[in-house]
Order: structure tokens, then sequence, then C-alpha cells
């Protein structure tokens, strides 16, 4: 580690910097300005959407194509313009908004200035700031711990190990790493890109970014293609021009073949669905953090809960104080001085303190500060007598029988149940203080909805197992007795064999929560994680996705994929279904895409060795193009489509783009050789051909529409209308000739009356001899 530079001294932590230093600071660039940003810049959002291979390719084409003199082929740079207006639009669109969310949820802190307490922004902190940091806290900078009230932190994404780390006054914190217990006012040493963790990443590059199941397998397609269009079309321009001498003509049938077998939309159209999906959460003040999540929680097996402000609101109350050999009130008055010796502030503190009691009288030695891994806080008097808080089954070393009754009992009823003891040596119970918490009015009906989407719950807690057992009924979670104790769980135990067969783990300590969820990795699950507390910052981060509440730990709300800024847990329904949105309409028009990548490739290949010319060219497919794969295509992909994603996307793809591809070969190579036995001229040919295609595309059109509802029957209508008009009149725009030549009208009457049947048909067959036999990834 590193060792942080030595800070100006202070006389006094209560005055903290002045204006005129701050100010000076800041001239300085002595900021905290923050080098990860939730979004991407306008100016790289640009660059991705225009700087990309096919849209080089593009360019090369039409250089070719203008230095020919076939200006009207240029048209095929419709379509390509407009996918990155379109993109860019909605990603900037989408960035933008989110952007805003992520302003009003940003990180603030108390940092003590010009003698004053004040609330200032992350990236508003400068170097020597006094800042005041608390349990689930991040540590915002580099910097010196300058008071302790029993600090300990995690610093798990420095070095990787997950122990906490007890600090005192002049120990090192560092930016990444986050507040497990205790409270402490830190000297800021290194900000911004200064702090070790900028340095880290500054040093090992840029921060990769996680990649979608979708994009994994569309870039998979772009890297085989890669290494086929070049190949293939070099080999038909020369195959091309040693048969007719003629450049212009091998360019512009060249320049077909490649512009079709570039799936010129479908990254494009992705990238565009998961931004789009960004923004329709940011509308229900759900923060994304990552969009590549939007598609992982589609696809997640498990949803693992974590109890307090995730089923329940998190607004505790003490219902019942049972005291032991004293008051109730003496009690009471314990459990409130421990609270302002800790000045803890969660839950628990929160409901103790609403007892408006006097504190109990006694001098603080040392303050003994709340840890998710012990379960309990407390403090130590001036005559050595500890007096502890927490979990009973943790600080209670020998309870009587009727002790563990009235615990379990009131574990039974739903409370949280929190012991009150001194310890002078020997220990004496004081009394228990019987806490109740609400279930989220909600919850059921979302529990009710997501196990009926076929997603597993669990609930992973801190809380005892019988009184988690007892909430999880409350909000629908059938749970029986399926529910374990994790603290009486040996350490050799398998994970593995646990996270089969228990839906409920009580009184799980952070490093257990992660370790469990890896165990459901391991078993081959995509696991989702809710929570929001520090508790649960390590099973956050293991989890494949994961879900905080705002308002309780800036820790959790850092590691989660998605924020619920309105706190609203229901919202995993319209989360779930954004993401499942996604999936199934990328899924669904990428055929479309891939159809003419598939019949150009073969075409190309079959012309080479044929040693025949290419049957079209580019502008004759403009129109086609944008009628049948185009415009649809964005239409369709923000179609509601709620079901869950069945992970065979290949398969679901091949389905329509292979029987539609095989069609069109089969039409073409038909055309081709009638073409040649009839001597049609090169523009009937490629009239017939270009308008087969279009008819094919209507079909497979037509198949991924379903079911068609009047929108998509009036979208469907009005571009078939189009596309006839195209092919009256548009011979001197496009190239193609007219479909009311009579000379020729029956063979386009016989091509679109057969053309439904044969697709059908192909469908049939294919999908019982090969795709039933194939399995796909």
């Amino acid at each position: 580690m590193v060792k942080i530079k030595q800070p100006q001294k202070y006389t006094s932590l209560d005055e903290g910097l002045t204006n005129q230093e701050v100010d000076s600071r800041v001239q300085r660039g002595l900021t905290n300005v923050q080098i990860k940003k939730l979004s991407r810049p306008i100016p790289k959002i640009l660059a991705d959407n225009l700087f990309t291979l096919f849209n080089f390719l593009n360019l090369v084409i039409a250089i070719l194509i203008f230095w020919t003199g076939s200006y009207r082929n240029l048209f095929f740079l419709g379509p390509v313009i407009a996918n990155i207006i379109i993109g860019s639009y909605q990603e900037i669109r989408a960035k933008i908004t989110v952007d805003k969310i992520s302003l009003v949820n940003s990180a603030s802190f108390n940092v003590t200035r010009n003698s004053q307490l004040e609330k200032v922004d992350i990236a508003d902190l400068v170097e020597d700031d006094i800042v005041t940091v608390k349990r689930g806290d991040t540590i915002p900078a580099d910097g010196i711990i300058r008071s302790s009230n029993g600090l300990q932190t995690n610093e798990s994404s420095i070095t990787g190990e997950a122990d906490t780390i007890s600090k005192t006054t002049d120990d090192e914190v560092f930016s990444g790493s986050f507040v497990v217990a205790g409270q402490a006012q830190i000297q800021l040493t290194q900000v911004g890109k200064e702090s070790f963790v900028s340095k880290i990443s500054s040093a090992v590059g840029k921060e990769k970014r996680s990649v979608s199941v979708l994009m994994k397998i569309i870039n998979n397609i772009i890297k085989i293609l890669t290494y086929t269009i070049i190949p293939i079309g070099l080999l038909l321009f020369f195959r091309t021009y040693s048969q007719n001498n003629n450049v212009a003509k091998s360019i512009l049938g060249t320049s077909a073949s490649v512009i079709g077998m570039i799936p010129e939309g479908l990254v494009l159209l992705t990238s565009v669905a998961l931004a789009t999906g960004a923004y329709n959460l940011s509308k229900r003040r759900i923060l994304v953090r990552s969009l590549s999540a939007i598609e992982t929680l589609a696809r997640v097996d498990v949803l693992c809960l974590d109890k307090t402000g995730t089923i329940t609101t998190g607004k505790l109350t003490v219902k019942k104080t049972i005291s032991y050999q004293t008051s109730e009130q003496n009690v009471q008055a314990i459990a409130q001085k421990i609270v302002e010796a800790t000045q803890e502030s969660n839950a628990t503190a929160l409901a103790v303190s609403a007892l408006n009691v006097k504190a109990f009288a006694s001098d603080v030695k040392e303050v003994i500060p709340f840890s998710s891994e012990t379960k309990y806080s407390g403090f130590v008097a001036k005559d050595d007598t500890r007096y502890i808080m927490g979990a009973p089954e943790f600080i209670i070393k020998n309870p009587s029988s009727e002790m563990t009754n009235t615990i379990q009992q009131a574990a039974q009823k739903g409370f949280r149940v929190i012991a009150i003891l001194k310890e002078a040596p020997t220990q004496e119970v004081l009394g228990l203080l019987l806490i109740s918490d609400e279930v989220r009015e909600q919850a059921p009906d979302t529990f009710n909805y997501l196990h009926n989407q076929r997603i597993n719950l669990k609930i992973i807690s801190g809380d005892n197992p019988v009184t988690v057992a007892n909430v999880a009924a409350q909000a629908g979670i059938a749970s029986g007795n399926d529910y374990i104790d994790m603290s009486q769980v040996d350490e050799t135990k398998d994970y593995h064999e646990l996270v089969k067969y228990y839906k409920i783990f009580g009184r799980v300590r952070p490093s257990q929560k992660s370790e469990l969820i890896k165990a459901m990795q391991d078993n081959g699950l995509t696991v989702g994680m809710t929570g929001d507390g520090v508790n649960d910052v390590l099973a956050m981060r293991q989890s494949d996705c994961s879900v905080a509440i705002a308002g309780e730990s800036d820790a959790a709300e850092a590691a989660a994929d998605f924020v619920l800024l309105n706190r609203n847990f229901d919202s995993m329904i319209f989360m779930l279904n954004e993401g499942r949105r996604v999936i199934n309409n990328v899924e669904r028009v990428a055929s479309l895409f891939l159809i003419k990548t598939i019949y150009s490739v073969v075409l190309s290949i079959l012309f080479i060795i044929l040693g025949t010319g290419y049957p079209f060219e580019p502008s004759q497919l403009t129109p086609i193009n944008a009628l049948t794969v185009g415009i649809p295509t964005f239409l369709l992909a923000l179609e509601p489509n709620y079901t869950p994603p069945a992970g065979r996307f290949m398969h679901n793809v091949m389905e329509i783009a292979l029987p539609a591809a095989i069609c069109n070969i089969a039409f073409i190579v038909a055309i081709s050789i009638l073409g040649k036995h009839f001597n049609f001229s090169y523009e009937i040919t490629s009239t017939l051909s270009v308008f087969t295609i279009g008819v094919i595309g209507f079909c497979a059109l037509i198949s991924i529409a379903n079911p068609l509802y009047v929108r998509k029957q009036i979208m469907i209508g009005i571009a078939f209308a189009l596309f006839i008009v195209t092919f009256i009149f548009s011979e001197k725009a496009f190239g193609l000739q007219s479909i009311l030549n009579w000379h020729y009208t029956y063979l386009y009457i016989a091509i679109f009356l057969t053309a439904w049947p044969l697709f059908m048909f192909m469908r049939e067959v294919l999908g019982r001899r090969v795709f039933s036999r194939i399995n796909w990834k």
C-alpha cells in the first residue's frame, strides 16, 4: 500500500478550512473530481456510433460507387446515416436523463469548514478537508484519521480481502473502501486523480465494462463476419471482372454483396434498446449504473433479499421491554446510552432513540461500535464495566431455558430481539427489547408476481432465522421450515448443498452472504441481490445483478447496479419487465438483419464458383431493406414483450432467418437459371430477385410480429403498399423495372403466391430435421 503524503497541521479539528483556503485549492485543481462516470460522455457516444468497422466498409464502398458515377447506388447510405442519427439521439437522451437523476443522488458528506459543519458534494471536496464518516459511508478520498470512534473499514475493493480492519488516530484510509463500524474525522490528503484508487485505475488502463449476453453473441457474429466479408468481396470482384472486364459493373455487384452481408443496424439497435431501457427506468426514479445489468436482471434465476429495508420498511419500533433484576426504565436508559456513545443511526438505534428516555448516567471510557460481523455494540465505563446491546445468540453466554423460550416465542411472532447486558466481570443479562418491523404494503403482490415468473426467492439476513421466516410468511414468501441459522454452521460446511435445500438464511455475517451467492453461481444460477445496508455490500458485489434501496448506505448504493431512489420495492416488477422487453425484442428483430447476411454470403460464394456477376445493385435493395428491416425493427424493438427469456438466442433467430435466407437463395438461383435460358435482361432478373427478397422479407416480418395487433397490421400494411409503389414508379430512382410490364407480371404473381407456402414449408422442415438436433448456444 502506498504511503499518503503528509497534510497540513490543524490546531483544532473544529475549525477546518476557511473559504479562502478552499478557493485556493480549487484554483490549484486539488478537488475531488471523480474520474468514473455513470454514463459515457457525448463525444464517446458519437464516436462509438460513427467509427465502426462496418461504417468504415460502407464509406469505402460509397467512395468506389461514387467513382463509377452511378450516384443512385449511393442511396444505401441513407439507412446507414439514419441509424447513426437515431441511435446517437436515443443514447444521448438516455445519458442526459440518467446523469440528471445521478446528480440528484450524488453522495454528500459532513465537512467542517469555517468552524461549522456543512454538507458538501463528493466532487466539491478539496485537499485537507476534515470529513466526518460513519457506518455505511464510502471513503471519498485518501486521508488520515484525526479522531476515531471505533472506526472499522472494509478494503476488499482495493486488496481483494474482505476482512474488517480497525482504524485508530493517524492511520491511513483509502478511497474505494467503506466504513463497516464506528465513526471518524478524516483529513483528506490525496483527492480526485491523485487518490490511490484513481492511480491504480489509470495504471491498469480503462475500467473494463461488463458486456451483456446479447452483445457477446452479436459481437461473436460480427467477429465471424469480419473475417468473411473482405475476402469474399475481393474474390467476387476479381471473379466478376475476369468475366466481363468491366470495373464499374464489378464494383456495383460486389458492393451489393458486401452491403448485404453487413447487419448494419443490429449492434446499434441493441445499444439503443438498452439505452432506452435505462431512460424508461430513470423516469420511474430508478438509477441505472450499468446498461448490461438491465439484461442481466431479466435473466436472474434466484433473487436474494435482505429482510430489513427490503421486505420490510425498516421503520423499527420497540414494542416491549422485558427486564431481569432491574427496571424496564433502566434497560431502556442503558440502551439509550449505548446509542449515544456509538452515535449509530441505523434502524435499531433510531428505534431506541424514539423511546425518548434519559440516557444512563455513566462516563464512557471506550466505545464498542456496532459491526455486522459481531452483531453487537456498546461501551466500556470508567469502572471497566462493559455494557453491550446486540443479538442474544451472539452475546448471551449461558441463557436460562426460560429466557431462551422467551426469545424463541418473540422470534416466532416476528419480533427482532435485542439483548442488553453488562459484564463486570461476570455477565448479567439486564433485559430484552422486542422490536417490530412492518412488511412493505406492496411486498406480497411483488413477491407473488416474481414467484409466478419462476424466479426463486431466497432471504439472506442477519436477523434470527425464526423471525425472518415469520416476516417472510407475512410477505407471502412460503418458507415452511426450510430455514437455517448460519451462526451454527461449521466453516467447513459445503455451501453448494446448503443453497439447494434452504430458502431462508438467518444470522448471516456479511462475508457469508457473499459466499452463499458465490455457491449459487457455482451451481449454474444467475443471482440477483437486493439490500440497503453496508452489511449487504460484499454480497451485492458478488452477485450478477444488484439492487439497492436508496437512503440507508452510500456504500450499498455505490456497489449496486440499480438504486431505487423511490424506495419502492414494487419497482422490481417494472425493472424485470423492462429487461425482458429488451431481450425479447432484440432477439425477435435480429433475425431480420441476419436474413440478408446469410443469403448474401451464400449467393456471393455461389456466383464466385459460377463465375457470373452478382444479380443486383445496391440501389435496388435500398428501399427493400428500409421497408422490411430498417423501419419495422426500430418500431418492434419498442413493443411490450415480457415473457421470460428462453436463453436460446441463436435458435430463435435462426428459426426465422435460415428458412427465409434459403427461400431467397432458391428463388434467386432459379431466376438466374430462368433468365439465362430465356435471355432475360439484367434489369429484369435483378428486379425479380429484389422483388423476391422483399416478399420473403414480409413473410419473415409477419412471423416475428405475431401477435398481429392492429398497430402492427397498419405498420405492415403501409410498408407493403410502399413496397408495391416502389416497384411501379422507381425505375429511375432505384433501377427497378415496373411490375406492370405485362410480359413478366405472371412471374411476380408466381413469386408472390409461392413465397409464403415455401417459407412455412422450410420452417417446418428445418424445425423438425435441423433445429431440434442442434444445441444452439
